[in-house]
């Protein structure tokens, strides 16, 4: 007989405080290592709540017990991945609805419902993000199996009432035609198991003689039900950390020991317990005092710890923007590889959310930075995908009157009088910008009746994945790659549904909607591809990770915590009253005390708020013990849009700062490391003139005596490279401009 939803039976262990990520994975494999010599490593299942550093554990487990040389091969797995296999087992004619599919059935849905729409919602529905919103809302109410009939009686807002509906008549829709999301899998998984349906939970355990669930900080409610009806007849060993959960909190407030019932045999590891060496990070404080709040100790209770370093400190660069953030940080991690001989992967930089990605990335690589990060970025930045949406549009009007379009095509003129803002004129405007010989006739010869195969005939025709491969750097290029086949997947899902007419006009509805509605990197993020590089990353992302060298970006207080908590489509004071949304928004004083040992009763002001605060306090925490040797703290004075707008500092960064025993070291500009990177060497070059000029006037009003034989052996090796290099004209004439304004010589005169 199943045990009762959430009853868990077995031992629990919980670290004191969060440990080096090194430190913390010798635990875990300590752990293992006693199951797979009891029960045999095929017979341990270990079980990870999140995906994110499921491989690195996964090497670590592999190493234990290796005494003949050859790795064990543990079965390590996400729980959703896992329980997206039992149920694949239960009912392998189930389908999983893709991202594109889920963003066209719900909007669909929207369109078709009967209920009136509050005028709110309606008036939200002009924002960008609003879609992502939505969908993320609603995705929150399905892993918690949310329906209306649940909410009702809590006389939800009128708002989230609809949503709900909406969820309802989703998720109705969903099954009948034999679609599951992947937000619904654990929890069907979860009913399929309890009820032992089609004798499920028999024959998955048949296999399982114990489970090492792994982030156990972070199980909500139903994966902990799912654990105790997968090991109804198998040893649990959970292991976890109390001061480390994030997406746990953000739904369900308290200590995880607070909701698992007295099956559980919880044991706390004091600090210091099961640490296989010492910790000489001189940054372990920092990670100590944004997690639990304990100050750093004094240098003569460090130096009779074992372990700790008697300077504790951390290093920190701050700059005027968030370019030059980045470019600071290149020229520190190359300053680093000359000195050490750290290779890129050595190396990660993290922003507070995946949105950051991109831009960031693109900011390093611009620095002579090489990235490992790839993933899926934003459709509507792909140019690709922008060609062969471009391409679709000139084929819906085809469709509609191909004689009108194909004389226009050939007729500059009448394209001229066409509003340049016309969806059809940015469509030809895009395809002869990037294709040499488009043509009436091209578009008319990749023309057929299925849609994914003339897109298949574009891309052979125009050679489009040789122009990626051609013009992009590698990681654009793999990206640009995903992008293309994003479009054909939809493309052929467009000719199987009946969401929409298999034709050009019901594949440009669901590509515009899944650009419209798409963020970057929604899909899946690689940090760790074969050719290596820099990891960036959302910082959250670092929780199970290692680094010599960890950047933590944008510590300003509009991330760090930031001002909108949960979500933008509502009001943070509406927030507060919405009892029904699907996350903590009414906690009370000692919710929030209970939760985080960082916080006092006395300082809570707004519960919502300080409770929230926390949680990205904690996430910095987190960040910052995946460094090994250095961790850096970031920060800039204003952002791009404005000279006079200024940011303040985080006020984590400022606690930091003012700790007792704690110290931020200052990073010196002038590292000394080689300029690396075309658009580095630029600024480098025409920064000299005015930079030697300010240094010779500094040492004149000093009383010191400047070196102008440096300066001019300097601007003699600028004029040989002018004169003699392969500079370009416009390069060589801004340098020269350069000298002139340094001399006062605001005017030319040729």
């Amino acid at each position: 007989m199943a045990p009762p939803p959430d009853s868990l039976e077995g031992t629990c262990q919980l670290r004191a405080e969060p440990a080096p990520s090194d430190e913390l994975f010798d635990w875990i494999a300590g752990e293992y290592a006693a199951l797979a010599a009891e029960y045999g490593p095929r017979n341990v299942l270990v079980l990870k709540r999140h995906p994110a550093g499921l491989e690195r554990l996964t090497d670590a487990l592999a190493a234990v017990g290796a005494t003949d040389g050859t790795p064990q091969s543990p079965r390590v797995e996400s729980l959703p991945e896992h329980a997206s296999k039992v149920l694949e087992a239960l009912d392998p004619s189930l389908d999983r609805l893709e991202y594109e599919e889920r963003i066209e059935l719900i909007s669909l849905v929207i369109d078709g419902a009967s209920r009136e729409v509050p005028a709110y919602l309606e008036r939200a529905a002009a924002h960008e993000s609003f879609a992502r919103d939505v969908g993320q809302l609603l995705l929150e109410a399905t892993r918690q199996q949310l329906r209306l009939a649940d909410v009702e009686s809590e006389d939800p807002h009128d708002c989230l009432a609809f949503l709900y509906a909406m969820n309802d008549r989703f998720h109705a829709e969903l099954e009948e035609r034999g679609y599951v999301e992947r937000a619904d899998v654990i929890p069907r998984t979860v009913d399929a198991l309890e009820a032992n349906a089609d004798d499920l939970r028999t024959r998955v355990g048949e296999s399982i003689d114990a489970v090492l669930a792994v982030e156990f900080e972070e199980y909500r409610c139903l994966d902990r039900r799912y654990l105790a009806a997968l090991t109804a007849d198998s040893d649990l060993v959970c292991l976890g950390e109390r001061h480390a959960s994030v997406e746990r909190t953000r739904v369900e407030s308290g200590p995880i020991e607070d909701h698992v019932g007295d099956g559980l045999e919880i044991e706390v590891l004091e600090s210091g317990e099961n640490r296989s060496e010492p910790a000489t990070a001189p940054h372990r404080s920092v990670t100590r005092l944004l997690a639990t709040g304990e100050a750093p100790r004094t240098s003569d209770e460090a130096s009779k710890a074992t372990g700790e370093s008697a300077a504790d400190y951390a290093r920190r660069i701050r700059t005027r923007t968030a370019r030059e953030q980045a470019r600071s940080v290149a020229t520190e991690i190359q300053a680093l590889r000359d000195r050490n001989g750290w290779s890129y992967d050595d190396f990660a930089v993290a922003v507070p959310r995946i949105e950051r990605v991109p831009e960031t990335r693109t900011q390093l690589r611009e620095a002579g930075i090489p990235t490992a990060t790839i993933g899926t970025p934003s459709l509507a930045e792909d140019p690709a995908v922008n060609e062969l949406y471009a391409f679709v549009t000139l084929q819906c009007e085809r469709e509609r009157d191909g004689d009108r379009i194909d004389a226009e095509l050939a007729d500059d003129r009448a394209l001229r009088d066409r509003d340049p803002d016309d969806p059809e004129t940015v469509a030809v405007e895009r395809l002869r910008a990037r294709v040499d010989d488009f043509s009436p006739t091209l578009l008319a010869d990749c023309a057929g009746a299925s849609v994914s195969g003339s897109l298949e005939r574009w891309i052979r025709r125009t050679d489009l994945k040789g122009r990626i491969a051609r013009e992009e750097d590698w990681i654009d290029a793999r990206e640009g790659y995903a992008g293309v086949r994003r479009v054909l997947e939809i493309a052929r899902f467009v000719e199987e549904t009946d969401l929409v007419g298999p034709d050009w006009q019901g594949l440009r509805r669901m590509l515009r909607r899944t650009i419209q509605y798409d963020a970057p990197y929604v899909h899946a993020v690689e940090t760790q591809p074969p050719t290596g590089g820099v990891t960036v990353c959302a910082v959250d992302d670092l929780k199970y990770d290692s680094r010599e060298a960890v950047f933590l970006l944008d510590l300003i207080d509009d991330t760090y915590p930031g001002e909108q908590f949960l979500t933008q489509l509502f009001p943070t004071a509406w927030l507060r009253g919405m009892d029904s949304y699907p996350a903590v928004t009414d906690p009370s004083v000692e919710d929030v005390t209970a939760t985080f040992a960082t916080v006092d009763a006395a300082d809570v002001g707004d519960p919502f708020e300080t409770y929230h605060a926390q949680r990205s306090r904690r996430r910095l925490a987190l960040g910052s013990r995946a460094a090994r040797s250095r961790l850096y703290c970031c920060s800039y004075e204003r952002g791009a849009g404005g000279l006079r707008r200024t940011y303040d500092e985080s006020r984590y960064l400022q606690e930091l700062e003012t700790a007792p025993g704690l110290e931020l070291r200052a990073v010196d500009d002038e590292t000394g490391a080689a300029i690396h990177g075309e658009s580095n060497a630029l600024e480098a070059v025409l920064a000299q003139p005015r930079g030697e000029l300010e240094r010779i006037l500094r040492e004149a009003s000093t009383g010191g005596e400047a070196d102008l034989g440096a300066t001019e052996e300097l601007f003699e090796e600028i004029a040989v490279v002018l004169a003699e290099g392969e500079v370009d004209d416009e390069f060589a004439e801004a340098v020269r401009s350069q000298f002139e304004f340094a001399a006062g010589e605001v005017i030319r005169d040729d």
